[in-house]
């Protein structure tokens, strides 16, 4: 893959996604950053996908996959394709202001220890309409001590915690601008997203991932979309099964490649109660998820070996990761060298969010730049 320096790769999976795909690639088409390179893989839709996509015919590049792959895979296909030196990952129910790209792409290039950007996300209707009182879908994700990630604000009102620039644990995959470099660093055996995971919470396991090799995903709200969201924590009698037993495979998938022995003593209670919890729902009320238990059996030799591939490239500390799984948001703040010593966060007065500082990265190094 031959990287070019300042173009763009946008690679979009695309699954029966007709009523939202023209708002999302005319958005994006009309932005203010190039060269922008636009690759869809679709995943066998059944709708009016593809004949949408032939009016675009001449400004994208398409795969139509025959079968659905899932969103992991087909992401790959795209990110194989992709020649930028930044690849945007973008869901095709997210529309973007046009100076999304060129905001994200600047704060990015200000330190290569970034490996990945993201914007602040709006909560949208199905007509990509925003509430007066615009509530937040994303401003990043995080960790919980039970090892559940959420998006940073979602259903919240847009203030001022979320008017600044900040370092996140990670960025949801609806929006999220990767570093071609960082994509390489942390493939493992040639996936990028992890594809046994085939949709739901490969996002949350790439941010983990580059935590453990010491890439920083920046928050950017000046950056800003609209997405609609259809998958919701707490909503499981509305999702159909197959997602909910993703979910549940997903969840144990990530932690045993990437939770460190420290982090989970640490954590141990708090986890161990989840677990329980979320074997007794499958036991008792949703049985259809408990397959979800048998995949990660069956496939758990593939997982340990990558499991000994992620851990053997960690360059960062147990403390550090520690830190960042908080019951609350944790943010770190823009400007702080990545060389000075690690040291126990001060917990902001503000309930919203904590503040960390940034970790000795392994092999990044300099001073960030203040945004």
């Amino acid at each position: 893959m031959g990287i070019k320096k300042n173009t763009v790769s946008v690679t979009v999976v695309t699954h029966n996604s007709e009523p939202f795909l023209a708002r999302c690639l005319d958005s994006l088409l009309a932005q203010d950053w190039a060269p922008l390179e636009v690759i869809v893989v679709d995943n066998a839709s059944q709708d009016g996908t593809a004949s949408i996509l032939a009016g675009y015919q001449s400004r994208l590049q398409t795969t139509f996959n025959s079968e659905n792959r899932g969103f992991a895979a087909a992401q790959n296909q795209a990110i194989r394709k992709a020649n930028g030196d930044w690849v945007l990952a973008l869901n095709p129910d997210v529309v973007l202001d046009s100076d999304f790209v060129s905001h994200l792409v600047h704060a990015g290039n200000r330190n290569p220890g970034i490996g990945t950007v993201c914007g602040k996300l709006l909560s949208a209707s199905p007509n990509f309409e925003v509430s007066p009182e615009r509530r937040l879908d994303s401003a990043g994700i995080y960790f919980t001590p039970t090892f559940r990630h959420f998006d940073r604000g979602m259903h919240l009102p847009d203030g001022e915690e979320y008017n600044g620039a900040a370092f996140v644990f990670g960025a949801t995959a609806a929006a999220a601008l990767y570093r071609n470099r960082m994509i390489q660093d942390i493939t493992v055996e040639g996936e990028f997203f992890d594809e046994d995971f085939f949709l739901y919470r490969e996002d949350a396991d790439v941010s983990w991932r580059a935590q453990l090799q010491g890439w920083q995903c920046l928050y950017l709200p000046e950056a800003v979309g609209y997405h609609v969201r259809r998958v919701f924590p707490g909503r499981r009698q509305e999702i159909p099964e197959e997602i909910n037993r993703h979910c549940v495979k997903n969840r144990f998938l990530m932690r045993i490649k990437n939770a460190t022995l420290p982090l989970y003593l640490r954590n141990f209670l708090p986890a161990t109660a989840r677990d329980i919890g979320i074997l007794a729902y499958c036991l008792l009320a949703e049985r259809k998820s408990l397959g979800a238990f048998s995949f990660v059996l069956r496939n758990l030799r593939r997982t340990l070996a990558k499991r000994r591939i992620i851990q053997k490239r960690r360059r960062v500390s147990n403390s550090y990761l520690q830190n960042w799984f908080r019951f609350r948001p944790v943010t770190a703040p823009v400007g702080n060298s990545l060389s000075q010593q690690l040291q126990v966060p001060e917990f902001s007065s503000s309930p919203a969010c904590s503040a960390l500082p940034l970790p000795t990265a392994g092999a990044q190094s300099g001073q960030l730049t203040q945004l």
